[in-house]
């Protein structure tokens, strides 16, 4: 799967458990830092004009982060479907794959329910993504 966006996430003290590793629980918040950071620069819309909410998860670790290590983790939206779209997310550390990520996120309209995927956002995917499958 090729990716053509990153992003450097800083480990925080407040990141590790006990024994210097990067808590599991945080690796989800990594993930989910760089989904907003592919929003704001990609779709280049505030944050507050996507309606939208998380509605899977799934995260495989490969290796732990230890601190000190540089985090950076790679987005690119895999699939978009008729009000959804899947997100794969890789966590690297020093270079090294640390994490994948899946997210399926699921697009609200104003009353709350789920609404179509906006052309808009379809076609500024469209035009990021070379290898996107859509309209499942």
């Amino acid at each position: 799967m090729t990716f053509r966006y990153e992003t450097q996430i800083p480990t925080r003290y407040r990141d590790l458990d006990p024994m210097g590793h990067v808590n599991n629980a945080v690796y989800a918040s990594y993930c989910e830092q760089a989904r907003m950071d592919y929003f704001d620069d990609v779709f280049e819309m505030d944050l507050d004009a996507l309606n939208m909410v998380l509605a899977h998860l799934e995260l495989d670790y490969e290796r732990p982060i230890t601190q000190g290590q540089s985090v950076t983790v790679r987005v690119r939206v895999a699939e978009v479907g008729g009000s959804s779209f899947i997100m794969a997310s890789e966590v690297l550390a020093d270079g090294e794959v640390a994490a994948t990520c899946e997210t399926t996120q699921v697009v609200l309209g104003e009353d709350g329910t789920p609404t179509r995927v906006p052309e808009a956002w379809r076609e500024r995917v469209r035009e990021f993504e070379a290898e996107i499958v859509e309209d499942r």
